[in-house]
């Protein structure tokens, strides 16, 4: 065969089709930029939309034709926000309690995760999971009012005590679960080397263990944090004097019959947003961390 009739009937076509390849992976990856590019700019629309118009003073809101950038940059929304709304108490309690539950269903479910993850008998595991299942499925109005009952009983039901319990125990179930499955990554032969070296089994889990699953750990606390965060059905429920009020409370007082706050609504949504992207920014860098990297030496 002459090299000109093997260059047209070899390395021709298997040019082509290296081409044809190429041609078709940069029109695939063209369609995914694009696709991802529409999705962002779809999320980041309506954020874009609140700080702007938070920026906005009180006539500008209304004005048309609508104007997508306010012309006077204003911070009267704000001022209004914390000097007459009492903004920064409802923030404190948000805070508190959000932390505080968050760091307790941790706790719990971190030594609860353990335990389920170490369960020999599937059937105990199996009971486990469906009860802790159950618990997610029943909605929060239907104990609301044997709940309201007892802790009025109590003398807590306009108190933040009741509020970080109640958080805590809506986060264990689903915490829980989160936990056993990041706590069962972890080879058991590791715990028992722990124990050969000394440690029981309490001192192999936080000092072994835990610090393997800190991505879990980070996980869970991020996802439970922005959930009570966010919680509001319950929070108006329970809390009813105006020292004990809630972020999310406070932003509904803003829709009321006489219409809705825009531009104080727009400053409270976006003051409230800053906690849940602290905890993002905080807690990523253990979320991408391998489960066991640097665990095993070669």
């Amino acid at each position: 065969m002459s090299k000109t009739t093997y260059t047209s009937l070899v390395l021709e076509p298997e040019r082509a089709a290296r081409s044809a390849a190429r041609r078709k992976k940069a029109v695939f990856t063209g369609m995914r930029i694009f696709l991802l590019a529409l999705y962002l700019a779809a999320a980041l629309l309506p954020l874009y939309w609140i700080i702007a118009t938070s920026l906005k003073g009180g006539r500008e809101i209304y004005t048309y034709p609508i104007r997508y950038w306010p012309q006077v940059l204003t911070f009267e929304n704000y001022a209004y926000l914390f000097k007459i709304s009492n903004f920064h108490v409802y923030f404190r309690n948000s805070v508190m309690v959000s932390l505080l539950a968050s760091l307790g269903a941790l706790l719990i479910s971190m030594l609860s995760g353990y335990a389920l993850s170490r369960f020999r008998a599937k059937q105990i595991r199996l009971l486990f999971l469906l009860a802790m299942y159950f618990t997610q499925i029943i909605p929060a109005y239907m104990i609301m009012t044997p709940l309201y009952t007892f802790l009025a009983q109590l003398g807590l039901s306009d108190n933040l005590l009741s509020l970080f319990v109640i958080y805590t125990g809506m986060m264990v179930a689903f915490s829980t679960i989160m936990g056993s499955s990041f706590f069962a990554m972890v080879p058991v032969s590791m715990e028992e080397a722990a124990q050969i070296d000394g440690c029981n089994r309490i001192q192999a889990l936080f000092q072994i263990i835990v610090p393997l699953v800190l991505p879990g750990l980070a996980a869970i606390f991020s996802f439970a944090f922005v959930n009570i965060w966010n919680e509001l059905f319950l929070a108006v429920m329970l809390m009813s004097s105006d020292q004990n009020l809630t972020v999310p409370v406070a932003l509904n007082s803003f829709i009321s019959k006489a219409g809705v706050s825009w531009g104080v609504l727009s400053a409270g949504i976006v003051v409230s947003l800053l906690p849940t992207l602290i905890v993002f920014a905080v807690a990523q860098k253990y979320i991408v961390i391998g489960l066991t990297e640097g665990a095993v030496k070669e």
